[in-house]
């Protein structure tokens, strides 16, 4: 039996430099969680079969109508999302529904956020996604251009 026929191929950086495809989601009416996973899958590489943990082998997304996902039950009104300054006596809680009042795609960007790696790779997927208020949006690219949901 040849056993150097079973090596694992492991991903490296340069192997996805320009091969990296874009994917526009429209979020209307999509409910926040299940959402939130499958973008972070795509940012996380875990839909190409060449998935290496350790390598930014993830596509780009771009979300539209980040501002019309949904919550189901009363999450809009009991859910909190807690922020620190650093300082004594800094710390500062919020409803969902005050954060969809002043920045409502933040929603979505914190909960994609918290399904990355919490480390520099985790920090560099994140840049890869973009979150646009508004259907009209015109993006032109040189990469495949596909959807999510067909």
């Amino acid at each position: 039996m040849n056993t150097l026929s079973y090596k694992t191929i492991s991903a490296k950086k340069e192997d996805f430099d320009g091969k990296r495809k874009w994917f526009i989601v429209d979020a209307d009416g999509l409910t926040l969680g299940r959402l939130s996973t499958r973008i972070a899958s795509i940012l996380r590489g875990k839909t190409n079969p060449s998935y290496t943990p350790h390598t930014d082998t993830g596509d780009f997304v771009i979300v539209t109508n980040a501002e019309k996902v949904r919550m189901t039950g009363k999450k809009m009104l009991v859910k909190e999302y807690q922020t620190y300054s650093g300082y004594p006596g800094g710390q500062k809680t919020k409803t969902s529904k005050e954060l969809y009042a002043r920045k409502p795609e933040y929603i979505l960007e914190h909960a994609v956020k918290g399904m990355l790696p919490k480390n520099s790779l985790g920090r560099k997927m994140f840049k890869s996604s973009f979150y646009i208020q508004g259907p009209n949006t015109l993006i032109r690219h040189n990469n495949l251009l596909s959807s999510l949901f067909d």
